[in-house]
């Protein structure tokens, strides 16, 4: 076949060339001057399945048969003819039957090519690559193997443009012969995107759109689905390769993993098809991508059907999905995929009904396929006998229920009628008129394919700069009847032109896998849910990943999420971290238990102050209120009242205000308390000191005196306090930082300096105080409160020493509540001897004591009386 291939083309190359030799068969060289000059084939010449003279003959070429005679060649004689073998393709032959409908139907219009008659040369290809470029030669050539031209024989007998093939490869190796003589080719199923690449195939155009698009929408099919973990099957040829390729580079802009990759060609050995099988069948992919031609799906789903395996849910490209020779196999039931739009082609079905015996009889493909069809071709009987009724076959030959690929081939021969037409005729006064004597070039004809635009049968019909046609589709589905079989079903479209995401439109309920009317699953990992992040298993697709749940702190709201977010500062997540809800806001309120007892305590504390200060008031003419120096003691309560009191502005909501009134009026209430003790404290010792004899100390220190004292210390803590409000105040701020979870509303120092000196400054007096308490503890009048006083101040020092370490590690609103108790605690110590446990009066209590329960001991005679224990 090689070198009868290699023979025709030099002879048409030497011819196409106006070489000055010409070939006999022999191959010998003579001289240019013999006349005339004679052209000749050196093949046989092979005679179509179906043809017609016209003025202008049109060519056809289809798969009838899909096998081929294998023929062995030693090179020492002329190989026998190709001759194609096994069963007729029922629909390749209605595709034939379709052009030569086509045909005459054009023939017998008035408005397209009136007056001119199309002629036809219709071959069976065997579906055979060499058959393929016997038969693109021969139709370049024509049917006379010798014929003379004059002085060129390039033109002679060759077609104007050819419609066919049915598959991608032979449509490509057709095109690559055809292309020297620019002889336009037509494909009604050749899907191939390659084929649009006009650099090499630049007279090729298509009625069928492009795998491009159909690999696309594939993807963006199973994409809609939510599908995202498949297995994928292919032919190994031109169409399943390039359309497999295709679909895969989509599937993974859509974030699809591909499980596997098959490819397999039906005339593998059948190891190699039951490999393809076992891999499905072991498979975890619920959904299997088909891209193959119909005969090798074929093959693929007999050996699948030998051995029981897991449902899968078919995505089937055109070629086979669409096939109803396929729907036979009902485990294949649900299976989706796109289709050709259906058409009606009027008075088709008539016309393949038409098939007297005489038609039968005159040719040898409709013979045998009368035979196949009715079960006639048999030992004892060679032929029919006529009364044979086609009308009773259930055969793909006669079934025009779905007219998509006949409708490519119908729509095919018109763009040929078309561009002849517009080659040929002139339109004057509304009227065309045609030459049938014009000879015009098939280059003419490819120019005007190009431009090629009118409507048939509803539908528009044009090619763009690649050859291919506006691109639409049917979703169709195999859906089970009530009957059992299983029926092609339209469902929706697919229109590419519309805009991204609206391209579906799906108006009917699918049947999926097994008869389900829920979508199945097909998932290498489930979906993460929100809250959780993905993480890849290692060593696997992108789609095979792990569910953490977000770290602390950070969210993620949205399905699959491949990362999570941290919420803003003063926003944390909710327990399922999908949420950043407002961090809830906290600082010691009068509305919790806390802060209602530190209240309690504080108005109780203040009083008690004021009862005191009350009992002593209505008994100050008394011996006991007269001799402790009231004025101090009225002081000294009242400072106390106010200490008990300035512990309620740490409770509640901090502001501007009381940041800065809590910390100054705490500061200067106790020094004020501070002061008032240390000068009864003086006094204590100046009045022992004023009975030793020849003293005069008292004078010293009267209550001038004691009054400058008092206001001094306290005026000392004023101006501390002022520096540090002028200076750095204190100022409300939110703490996010102690607690990740929620926000501490607190008052910020301002100036650390400030505040501690106010505590520095307040312990300097504690301390004074209780170096001079001690000093005067032995003291032996009855009046001598220097014992209660040293008490007291170790109290008081004890709580502001312990204050210091809880104040600095206590979180968030317990630090207030230390303040709180530190100030309560130092208060009472005052008033009371025992803290907690005794709750014994210290500086007060034993003169409350004495004027309330003990009046008789409330004389000058008693307090004078020093032998008194």
């Amino acid at each position: 076949m090689e070198i009868t291939a290699l023979s025709i083309s030099l002879i048409l190359s030497l011819c196409e060339l106006n070489s000055a030799l010409v070939l006999n068969v022999s191959g010998a060289r003579v001289s240019s001057e013999a006349a005339p000059v004679k052209c000749k084939l050196q093949s046989t010449t092979r005679v179509p399945a179906f043809s017609v003279d016209g003025d202008y003959v049109i060519g056809g070429a289809f798969s009838i048969h899909y096998n081929m005679h294998t023929v062995e060649n030693n090179y020492t004689y002329m190989p026998e003819p190709l001759r194609c073998k096994g069963s007729i393709i029922p629909r390749e032959l209605r595709f034939s039957s379709a052009m030569i409908f086509t045909i005459e139907e054009i023939n017998n219009s008035t408005e397209l090519l009136p007056g001119i008659r199309l002629g036809y040369q219709i071959y069976d290809s065997c579906a055979s690559v060499p058959v393929f470029v016997h038969v693109a030669f021969q139709l370049s050539n024509g049917l006379d193997p010798v014929f003379y031209t004059g002085d060129n024989c390039s033109q002679s007998g060759m077609v104007m443009a050819v419609v066919g093939e049915s598959g991608s490869t032979p449509s490509i190796s057709m095109s690559r012969v055809l292309r020297p003589f620019n002889i336009p080719q037509v494909s009604h199923f050749a899907t191939c995107a390659c084929l649009s690449d006009k650099q090499q195939y630049p007279n090729f155009f298509r009625t069928i759109p492009s795998d491009q698009f159909q690999a696309d929408a594939l993807a963006k099919l199973v994409k809609h689905f939510g599908w995202t973990w498949i297995g994928a099957v292919r032919s190994d040829s031109d169409y399943g390769n390039n359309g497999m390729a295709t679909f895969l580079a989509a599937a993974r802009r859509e974030g699809i993993c591909v499980e596997y990759s098959e490819a397999f060609y039906r005339t593998n050995p059948r190891s190699r098809i039951q490999r393809v099988a076992d891999v499905i069948r072991r498979s975890t992919a619920v959904v299997v991508v088909a891209f193959t031609a119909n005969e090798d799906m074929r093959i693929l789903l007999e050996e699948l059907s030998l051995e029981p395996f897991s449902p899968r849910q078919w995505i089937g490209s055109e070629c086979w999905v669409t096939d109803p020779d396929m729907l036979r196999f009902s485990f294949c039931a649900g299976a989706i995929g796109f289709g050709i739009e259906q058409s009606v082609i009027p008075g088709l079905r008539d016309f393949l009904l038409d098939l007297s015996p005489s038609k039968v009889a005159a040719s040898p493909l409709l013979t045998e396929f009368w035979e196949d069809a009715f079960n006639w071709a048999d030992t004892n009987k060679s032929v029919c006998d006529g009364s044979e009724d086609i009308k009773t076959l259930q055969t793909p030959y006669t079934d025009t229920s779905q007219l998509r690929i006949t409708n490519m081939v119908y729509k095919a021969v018109y763009a040929i009628a078309h561009a002849i037409h517009n080659a040929v005729c002139q339109e004057t006064n509304s009227t065309n008129h045609c030459d049938k004597f014009s000879r015009i070039e098939s280059e003419e004809i490819l120019m005007q394919l190009k431009k090629v635009q009118f409507s048939k049968n509803g539908y528009d019909v044009s090619f763009d700069a690649n050859g291919d046609p506006v691109v639409t589709y049917e979703l169709v589905n195999w859906q089970k009847t009530e009957s059992g079989n299983i029926e092609l079903v339209t469902v929706g479209h697919y229109d590419a032109s519309l805009p991204v995401g609206r391209e579906f439109r799906i108006n009917r309920n699918l049947t999926w896998v097994e008869g389900s009317t829920q979508v199945p699953v097909s998932v290498c990992s489930d979906s993460c849910p929100p809250g959780t992040r993905k993480v890849l298993q290692k060593g696997k697709p992108i789609c095979c990943y792990d569910c953490l749940p977000c770290p602390e702190g950070e969210i993620s709201n949205a399905t699959d999420s491949p990362d999570c977010l941290p919420c803003l500062k003063e926003f944390w997540p909710n327990a399922e971290r999908d949420t950043c809800l407002p961090k809830p806001v906290e600082f010691l309120s009068f509305n919790e238990v806390l802060g209602i007892i530190l209240a309690a305590f504080s108005v109780g504390g203040a009083c008690l102050a004021m009862i005191t200060a009350a009992v002593f008031y209505r008994h100050r003419s008394s011996p006991i209120v007269r001799a402790n120096n009231s004025e101090l003691s009225f002081l000294l309560l009242f400072s106390l009242t106010l200490c008990f009191l300035c512990s309620l502005t740490f409770i509640g909501a901090p502001s501007e205000w009381s940041c800065m009134l809590r910390h100054t009026a705490f500061g200067i209430t106790f020094v004020l308390c501070m002061s008032c003790v240390l000068g009864k404290t003086i006094v204590v010792l100046m009045a022992f000191r004023a009975t030793l004899p020849g003293s005069n100390v008292m004078k010293w220190f009267g209550p001038p005196q004691q009054r400058m004292t008092v206001v001094s210390f306290t005026f000392i803590q004023v101006i501390i306090c002022t520096i540090w409000l002028v200076l750095d105040p204190p100022f409300p701020m939110k703490n996010l930082t102690t607690y990740k979870e929620r926000i501490i509303l607190e008052c910020a120092l301002g100036s650390a300096v400030g505040f501690w000196a106010v505590l520095g400054y307040i312990g300097l007096l504690a301390v004074f105080c209780f170096v001079l308490a001690v000093l005067a503890r032995k003291l032996p009048d009855n009046f001598n409160e220097a014992k209660l006083i040293t008490f007291s101040m170790l109290i008081f020092c004890a709580v502001w020493i312990t204050f210091i370490p809880a104040y600095v590690s206590s979180p968030g609103k317990f630090t207030v509540a230390v303040e709180i108790f530190a100030i309560l605690a130092s208060s009472f110590g005052l008033i009371f001897r025992r803290m907690m446990m005794m709750m014994m009066m210290c500086i007060f209590a034993p003169k409350c004591f004495i004027i309330l329960f003990k009046p008789e001991k409330n004389t000058k005679k008693h307090l004078m009386n020093k032998n008194q224990s």
